[in-house]
């Protein structure tokens, strides 16, 4: 195994005890049982309204709008390893989460030659995807997988550490049920092998 690494949880909202916070606790144990440095940032707790398209923070300066994603940017820079976490909603990740993404904005920076279908530059990072969902589909996490892959993985450029789609974690009328299923022990040994 590599040395220790960093690693930031943005965790997406859900609720504050609810299956996602369960599933990133798993996942949180898992890889500092493997001796990863983790740091978890709920967007619950920080405030990050999404991108405005003022184009004042290009290249090298931080946003202008006043909430907490310029401190939470910081840690962006510093970690190895960011792992996207959220509930799905209507079909995709939170808009907490969505609108953190694209204030990804700010951290660009020029690049004369891009690849095909990159315009800038960003920080060289690994990432995983945690999510959970009541439903179980084939289809359930789709539209969310589709995202992280475009947005995150080819357009940004992050290197794809691997995704853990919880489904089936119980009605989102009812508590969370998670235990009821094997992904708590999958998001352990997720954790645990990231860089094995």
């Amino acid at each position: 195994m590599e040395s220790g690494k960093k690693i930031l949880v943005i965790q997406g909202g859900g609720r504050a005890k609810g299956n996602t916070a369960r599933l990133v606790e798993s996942f949180v144990r898992g890889a500092e049982d493997a001796g990863h440095t983790v740091e978890v940032v709920s967007l619950l707790k920080y405030e990050v309204k999404g991108c405005i398209g003022c184009n004042a923070c290009r290249y090298g300066k931080p946003c202008v709008q006043k909430d907490d994603f310029n401190g939470i940017a910081v840690k962006l820079r510093e970690a190895d390893l960011i792992a996207f976490a959220s509930p799905l909603y209507f079909w995709t990740i939170s808009s907490r989460l969505k609108a953190f993404i694209e204030r990804f904005y700010c951290l660009a920076q020029e690049d004369p030659n891009p690849p095909l279908g990159r315009y800038e530059k960003y920080p060289e990072k690994d990432c995983v995807l945690l999510m959970t969902a009541a439903d179980d589909f084939f289809w359930t996490f789709e539209q969310a997988v589709s995202y992280y892959r475009f947005a995150i993985v080819n357009y940004i450029g992050f290197h794809d550490k691997g995704m853990l789609l919880a489904g089936g974690c119980g009605d989102t009328n009812g508590g969370p049920r998670i235990e009821e299923t094997e992904h708590l022990k999958e998001a352990y040994m997720f954790g645990k092998g990231l860089y094995d």
